[in-house]
């Protein structure tokens, strides 16, 4: 009876504390001018020394620590020239990707500036010129469009954002902290970060716009695998990206997640964006993800509570995760990059106004409560999820 009572008083007070915080968020957007803010009217914070020796290097594509004085070179402008140490027929030649019926050679599947789309039907809309080529004012490195990276049904990859059914008023932010100094990376090493700056600086007003509705109007569906296990694969890095040397799980995981595609040829090579990832997460961080993720922790000893380390995740972006308002959904998204932005709120290189409130939420968490959350988060399935789909998943995540 007592630990029923207790449960009781446990669901009432995370209850009671969601509702309190959710409050003062919406306090704290309505006394905000009805504004956009730009450069001139915001201003960075100072900019404080990054905790490197604390960093999850894998979460940003590495595996060495960053150096004094280490930046990222810019990432090349797309084009479509061939590579001198590939054969040029077979860079020429048409491919196929899985359950596709389009045709693109390696040629079409590099060219950044005019994105190929294996699968029109995953979006509702045409792919506006934004996210096919580009910013009407890009040239050289920003000349790529959104779908390059991004894919053209919003799902993106570990290295880079997921922006697929995000609220629309929460991209054109997101787009504004880019260009208004406000969001970088807290690795500065990392080169596309360095990208959407620039080309968050390039797009107009309305190109912001049209990409934010684009997105948002593209359902989001299971894309992630997530496996606990002591061991994975053997890895090489490219690109920010993990891909597998072997099959074979022989590598201790060592409290990261190990994120990789299910199929390196269709995912990379041919960026067939319904070829998924698998992430490997270490034995218990589901659960112990699932305690801070719904609870935040909190416990009861006794009649007293004993308050958790930060704030339910679900109290801001809802039960089932699928975000409220303009908050985001986060369920079934990229472990690798949940840590990445948490981490960078923590080190101070996310600054936008929806950032605040995070980083009181999360200023606790250590390096191990990041990889629970996101190992939580990242397993589950959109309650949208067609059964066909949920029963995929649960088939894949048994093996």
């Amino acid at each position: 009876m007592k630990r029923y009572l207790g449960t009781i008083v446990l669901a009432v007070t995370c209850f009671a504390l969601g509702a309190a915080v959710q409050r003062f968020y919406d306090l704290r957007r309505a006394a905000l001018p009805p504004v956009v803010p730009t450069a001139e009217t915001q201003v960075a914070p100072p900019v404080r020394p990054i905790q490197f020796d604390q960093e999850p290097l894998w979460a940003y594509g590495f595996d060495t620590l960053a150096k004094a004085g280490d930046k990222a070179a810019p990432q090349a402008a797309p084009t479509r020239n061939l590579r001198p140490n590939e054969d040029q027929t077979e860079q020429t030649r048409p491919r196929r990707a899985a359950g596709s019926k389009a045709e693109y050679s390696l040629v079409d599947v590099r060219d950044g500036g005019n994105v190929i789309d294996w699968f029109p039907g995953d979006h509702r809309m045409p792919m506006p010129r934004i996210i096919k080529q580009g910013p009407a004012a890009g040239a050289g490195n920003t000349a790529r469009g959104c779908g390059s990276c991004h894919l053209p049904n919003g799902k993106g990859r570990p290295e880079n954002a997921p922006p697929g059914g995000l609220p629309v008023s929460y991209f054109v932010r997101q787009i504004h902290d880019f260009r208004d100094g406000l969001r970088r990376t807290a690795d500065p090493r990392k080169p596309n970060t360095n990208t959407m700056i620039d080309l968050a600086k390039v797009m107009t007003d309305d190109e912001i716009t049209e990409s934010a509705e684009y997105f948002a109007a593209i359902k989001w569906t299971p894309w992630i695998r997530v496996v606990e296990s002591e061991l994975v694969p053997k890895t090489r890095i490219a690109g920010n990206l993990f891909l597998p040397i072997a099959q074979e799980r022989t590598e201790p995981i060592a409290g990261r997640i190990i994120e990789m595609p299910e199929n390196e040829e269709q995912a990379e090579t041919l960026r067939n964006p319904h070829s998924g990832f698998v992430a490997y997460v270490p034995p218990g961080s589901i659960k112990k993800g699932e305690d801070l993720v719904t609870t935040g922790g909190m416990r009861m000893s006794g009649n007293e509570i004993i308050q958790g380390k930060t704030t339910p995740c679900v109290t801001c972006h809802g039960l089932d995760l699928m975000g409220v308002a303009d908050v985001p959904p986060i369920a079934g998204r990229s472990p690798s990059y949940i840590v990445r932005q948490m981490w960078d709120m923590q080190q101070g290189t996310r600054n936008g106004a929806s950032a605040q409130l995070m980083k009181i939420a999360i200023a606790k968490l250590s390096p191990e409560d990041l990889v629970a959350v996101a190992s939580y988060v990242s397993s589950r399935l959109p309650p949208s999820a067609a059964p066909s789909e949920k029963r995929m998943t649960q088939t894949l995540a048994s093996r």
